[in-house]
C-alpha cells in the first residue's frame, strides 16, 4: 500500500513541476520597422544572450532558405555547434522599409537576471550587423522602443 502511495505522490508531484516549467513563458508581439535601404530582404535572427555575453537560444529567425544562415555569420557559428530545431521559429526575410510583427516566447525567469535579446542581421552583397539592436532582458527594456543600428529601424514588444 505503501509503494502505490509514493507512485502515486511522485507522479503527481512530476506532473506539477512539469505543469510550471510550461507556464514560465510569455509571449510577446515583436514588431520590428525596417529602415529604408536597397537590396535584397534581411536575414534577421533574435537571440537570447546570456549575461556574459554568449548566444543561449535562437528565438526566432526572419529569413527560411538555409543555404544564407551561414551569413548571420555570428550566430551560425553558434546554430552550427548546437543544432537547435528552429524549423517552428523561422518567418520570411524583411525588406527595406517594411514592417514585421512576430510573436516570441521568452522564459519568464530569464526578465530582470541579465539577459539580451539580441537582433543579428545580414543582406547579401551588403554589410552584416553582429548587434543591429539590442534590447536589455528588462521589464523596462520589453516595455520601450529600441533603435537600430544598420538596416532595423526599430524593435517595439508588446506582451500579449
Amino acid at each position: 500500500m505503501k509503494s502505490i502511495f509514493k507512485i502515486a505522490f511522485t507522479t503527481a508531484l512530476i506532473c506539477l513541476l512539469s505543469f510550471q516549467a510550461t507556464a514560465q513563458t510569455s509571449k510577446y508581439k515583436c514588431m520590428l520597422q525596417m529602415s529604408n535601404y536597397m537590396g535584397e530582404g534581411a536575414y534577421i535572427v533574435v537571440s537570447l544572450i546570456s549575461p556574459k555575453g554568449e548566444y543561449e537560444k535562437t528565438l526566432y529567425v526572419m529569413g527560411e532558405d538555409k543555404k544564407w544562415y551561414k551569413t548571420v555569420k555570428e550566430w551560425h557559428k553558434f546554430q552550427s555547434k548546437k543544432k537547435e530545431d528552429i524549423s517552428a521559429k523561422t518567418g520570411a526575410s524583411v525588406t527595406g522599409g517594411d514592417r514585421s510583427i512576430t510573436t516570441i516566447e521568452i522564459d519568464d525567469a530569464k526578465i530582470n537576471k541579465g539577459y539580451k535579446l539580441r537582433f543579428e542581421t545580414a543582406v547579401e552583397d551588403n554589410k552584416y550587423y553582429v548587434s543591429d539592436a539590442e534590447i536589455p532582458l528588462t521589464t523596462e527594456g520589453l516595455a520601450a522602443k529600441t533603435d537600430g543600428k544598420g538596416y532595423i529601424r526599430y524593435v517595439r514588444f508588446n506582451k500579449i
